[in-house]
């Protein structure tokens, strides 16, 4: 799946949402509802401060918490509503859902050397990276097509569900995704429109390098 292909010049801004009590305790959050931490708060201010000045026609936001609070900072800003869709949610991931990075590499090493050669795995009986991908690229793209020429939409979700987006948009095959490397908490990435559809300009963007904690470390 890619874009129109009609370089009408639009962008797509894939945000990720600010820290939460999990990000810093390396717990996978999955589709779990967390709640941003005070920092997190911050952090959501912040860069809603940077991509207001992109003066984005558009935003649209996971439904929860974490990326609706994100995505508010930026509302508050631009006066832009926001659109919520479940379809942005972060994966699914069942029984590792809570789980630390030692407790999943202890009690699931296998599955999780399998997923981290890229091999389709239903981490803790969940979702395909795959069918992340199915159900969040068309809710992007259907926002997308609602863009005047050259105008610019954000996008509030989480890291796997961003890499997984960006990852089809680009039309790469997805043993390929894990390749893009993860998000560091409210930072962002930038997908440009071409006479042959999107492709990746800028790619955790908004600061410098920090670690990246959480569900797509």
């Amino acid at each position: 799946m890619t874009g129109s292909g009609g370089g009408r010049g639009r962008r797509i801004v894939l945000w990720r949402h600010g820290q939460t009590a999990w990000n810093l305790e390396r717990r996978f959050q999955g589709s779990t509802d967390i709640d941003l931490t005070e920092e997190g708060v911050g952090q959501a201010r912040r860069a809603a401060r940077l991509l207001a000045s992109l003066k984005p026609d558009a935003i649209v936001a996971s439904d929860l918490r974490r990326a609706a609070a994100t995505a508010a900072e930026l509302a508050a800003i631009t006066g832009h509503a926001v659109a919520h869709d479940p379809g942005l949610r972060e994966t699914y991931a069942g029984a590792w859902q809570g789980l630390t990075h030692e407790e999943i590499v202890g009690l699931y090493g296998e599955q999780y050397a399998a997923w981290k050669r890229g091999e389709p795995v239903r981490r803790g009986g969940g979702e395909l990276e795959t069918e992340v991908a199915d159900r969040a690229a068309p809710v992007v793209l259907a926002h997308a097509e609602t863009l005047r020429d050259d105008g610019t939409l954000v996008v509030v979700s989480h890291g796997g569900t961003i890499r997984t987006t960006i990852g089809r948009l680009l039309g790469l095959e997805a043993h390929h995704w894990e390749g893009l490397g993860g998000l560091s908490n409210c930072c962002w990435s930038v997908l440009g429109e071409g006479a042959r559809g999107w492709r990746l300009l800028e790619h955790n963007a908004g600061t410098l390098p920090e670690p990246v904690l959480g569900d797509d470390a």
